[in-house]
């Protein structure tokens, strides 16, 4: 009689499959397909091991391990990456989150803490408030159409006119290159008085970003553009963004997962790796005012640039530079106290 293989042993051959096939971290993305096409996770998944391979799923099994050993990212063949605690769908159509953004999301939401105590900013007038919101009225996870052009702008002027009774109207916040949606999204969900906006030039990428937040419950309009284009005249207090920042030279060197199979516009940089960045600090008279509190994620190397263009244009009191859990310098903010 043949006896089955067990999961343990199926975990192990692919491991090793995928080592064969020089797939950084085999064991983990193992462990990853190995969950996802089980439906198993924690400390189901390792009780699990020792029992034989369910024969139904042996196919889907092999079909992964494939994909995975030709180069696909985990995330892509799952679908999902988790950000913040919070699962994201993923597709070929945005980059794949990573850990060291979290850290930007959480930079971001402690300086906006010490700038706006509680939780609001000061309105200028009363009477005028409502009329310098951006507008909302769009839904939780839209990508604005046509039709939206035509409606009243009802609900941008309810929460303004709200908040001049006591002196305060939400913050505005803007994620640029918001791709998956993760900065966006969990800002809106840790900062639900904010009205959160995003931006991406990719209407894929605004699809994909637009089903996460409704997915997620979270309150965030989207709209289609390059950087800071969609909000000409609008008021931001808050600007952040992880924008492509690979050297363009650098892109064949890439690992395989990355340079092959996300998508090329959420990598490339420009020549120096730092054209966004100019961009969006020429585009900073679009804006009402700047924003008193900004935050760019960046590559390895580039702090020292990006906090300059910052100190150049000279509305920021502060500029911070902030290391990932590498230690390496990943984030520059500018604060305007």
């Amino acid at each position: 009689m043949t006896t089955k293989q067990s999961i343990r042993e199926a975990f192990a051959e692919a491991s090793s499959f995928l080592a064969a096939h020089e797939v950084m971290e085999p064991q983990r993305n193992a462990q990853l397909l190995l969950e996802h096409v089980l439906g198993l996770s924690g400390a189901a998944y390792y009780m699990a091991l020792p029992d034989p391979f369910p024969d139904e799923r042996k196919k889907a099994w092999e079909e992964v391990i494939s994909r995975k050993a030709v180069g696909e990212p985990a995330q892509y063949i799952i679908g999902e990456q988790e950000f913040y605690g919070i699962p994201f769908q993923v597709t070929p159509a945005v980059l794949i989150p990573r850990p060291e953004t979290e850290l930007l999301v959480e930079a971001v939401l402690q300086q906006a803490a010490r700038l706006w105590p509680q939780g609001a900013a000061p309105t200028e007038r009363a009477a005028s408030a409502a009329e310098q919101e951006p507008p909302q009225g769009q839904g939780a996870g839209r990508v604005p159409g046509p039709a939206d052009a035509e409606q009243p702008d009802r609900e941008a002027a309810r929460p303004a006119a709200q908040g001049a009774a006591d002196g305060l109207r939400p913050l505005v916040a803007a994620d640029i290159g918001t791709g998956s949606g993760a900065i966006a999204v969990t800002l809106a969900l840790h900062a639900p008085r904010w009205r959160v906006y995003a931006s991406d030039i990719s209407a894929d990428a605004l699809r994909v970003a637009a089903r996460n937040a409704e997915a997620n419950g979270a309150q965030v309009t989207f709209e289609e553009g390059n950087l800071l284009e969609p909000f000409a005249g609008r008021r931001v207090d808050i600007l952040v963004s992880n924008p492509p920042y690979i050297p363009a030279a650098d892109i064949p060197g890439l690992q395989p997962e990355v340079r092959d199979h996300e998508p090329r516009t959420a990598l490339d940089g420009g020549a120096d790796g730092l054209a966004p960045y100019r961009i969006m600090m020429q585009q900073l008279p679009l804006l009402q005012e700047p924003p008193r509190l900004i935050g760019f994620e960046l590559g390895i190397g580039q702090a020292g640039e990006v906090a300059d263009l910052l100190r150049q244009a000279g509305h920021w009191d502060e500029i911070m530079i902030i290391p990932d859990l590498a230690g390496i310098d990943r984030h520059v903010l500018g604060v305007r106290r």
